[in-house]
């Protein structure tokens, strides 16, 4: 298996070490054997997607300014250069090597099994691999905070939702954000509509804005988007929409994943944060200090893994008792007297 790809292996390991700009250079060098090594493969729609990817960036990062780290990363822009970038750190022997989306879950399996003694992790996959560390999130958690907001906000009485690919992780996201908004009003209307059913589905902006025009023409006032870089699309159809009379957003959008409230202030009533950062932070950490175990790591709202984010670009826009009565609702989640459905665990 490792020959297959031996060639492969060393052209893209010349580029990382050559070309990658985003590795710190001129603080770091790959050959310093005295740090922890990690490496990082994105998926398709690069860490600028100021969502998903991003997020786990800004972990990386940050392990990396406090931490004994060589960081290097890859943006495959291909699902067919996952495997080999994988491979090209796993032969220079790095010492983690991280990989973001579930889509890479089945070739992390395969470059795993082949390096036993390098430990992986995988963002939002499974693996039962013992060097496979899988973090996952409970999306529908946070998501059913958000659906509140988006009731409690909406005029109308309808919503939209834009997922990414049509798969059982994005309805985790939908089913627990029609719960929470079906909690506040039961007579509610969601829409909702995926971008596509292949990787690509998550870096089309173009086919996002076109759902998102189309859930406003049907009378959606609050869009929660679940779609990577496709997503910020329905940012761009809500700014559209403009502004009534006194100024203020006559739609809104609910960001995913990282904080995009200041993406489109005013027309953003929240984010639906996963704290990806924290997880790829932790993983390195466990490594730096001999502490790697793979297995499940679960994030949930009993560690603040995920939630919905309030700052000066939306303060505004939800009323104390909203909140008030969205907290509530988290802490009756912990408790578990709120049970929000998993989609993936029908």
């Amino acid at each position: 298996m490792k020959s297959r790809f031996l060639f492969v292996t060393i052209v893209l390991l010349c580029a990382l070490v050559a070309l990658n700009s985003s590795c710190n250079r001129g603080t770091q060098t790959a050959d310093d054997k005295s740090k922890v090594h990690v490496g990082i493969v994105f998926d398709i729609g690069g860490k600028d997607d100021r969502s998903f990817n991003a997020a786990a960036w800004e972990g990386v990062k940050r392990a990396a300014k406090d931490l004994p780290i060589v960081l290097r990363d890859v943006e495959p822009g291909s699902p067919t250069n996952i495997e080999p970038a994988m491979r090209a750190f796993a032969e220079r022997g790095y010492d983690l090597i991280i990989g973001v989306g579930f889509a890479q879950a089945p070739i992390m399996e395969v470059v795993a099994k082949d390096y036993p003694n390098i430990n992986f992790a995988i963002v939002d996959g499974v693996s039962q691999l013992p060097n496979v560390a899988s973090l996952v999130f409970k999306e529908h958690q946070g998501s059913y905070l958000v659906g509140m907001l988006a009731a409690r906000t909406s005029k109308t009485g309808t919503l939209g939702f834009i997922g990414g690919m049509d798969i059982p992780l994005i309805h985790r996201f939908e089913t627990g954000y029609e719960e929470g908004a079906k909690a506040v009003n039961p007579q509610i209307r969601v829409i909702q509509n995926f971008v596509g059913v292949n990787d690509s589905a998550w870096n089309n902006p173009g086919k996002g804005k076109e759902l998102a025009l189309s859930q406003i023409g049907r009378g959606a006032d609050v869009i929660f988007t679940a779609a990577g870089n496709s997503g910020l699309g329905a940012f761009d159809a809500v700014e559209q929409a403009g502004r009534d009379e006194q100024g203020h957003a006559r739609r809104f959008v609910i960001g995913v994943d990282s904080n995009q409230n200041g993406v489109k202030p005013g027309f953003v009533l929240t984010s639906m944060v996963k704290r990806v950062d924290n997880a790829v932070y932790n993983i390195a950490q466990d490594v730096v200090n001999h502490q790697f175990k793979g297995g499940f790591h679960v994030f949930g709202l009993e560690t603040d893994g995920v939630g919905y984010s309030l700052d000066e670009n939306n303060q505004t826009l939800i009323p104390p008792d909203v909140l008030k009565d969205v907290d509530a609702a988290k802490q009756k989640i912990i408790a578990g007297q709120i049970q929000v459905t998993d989609a993936m665990a029908k």
